[in-house]
């Protein structure tokens, strides 16, 4: 495992030290591995989604297409 550093303002520090039973390392570190994990969940999810959009191009496309055929069939037999 590797040590970073962290500064905090004085008065957090100052806080923090009215509750010596907490392991503030430990804190901080199960905080930031939450985080970086949902931050990567979301980057996971925006990679699938960038992957999906030619799909959804296409799937947009073609109902346009299809709703264009309906409607000018719809004009030729006068419904519309």
């Amino acid at each position: 495992m590797v040590s970073i550093t962290l500064s905090v303002p004085a008065e957090v520090k100052q806080k923090m030290e009215v509750f010596p039973e907490i392991n503030w390392s430990s804190f901080v570190r199960q905080k930031l591995l939450e985080k970086t994990e949902e931050l990567s969940w979301k980057q996971e999810t925006l990679n699938k989604l960038e992957q999906d959009k030619e799909f959804e191009d296409w799937c947009v496309e073609t109902g346009r297409k299809v709703n264009k055929g309906i409607a000018e069939r719809l004009k030729k037999e006068g419904l519309l």
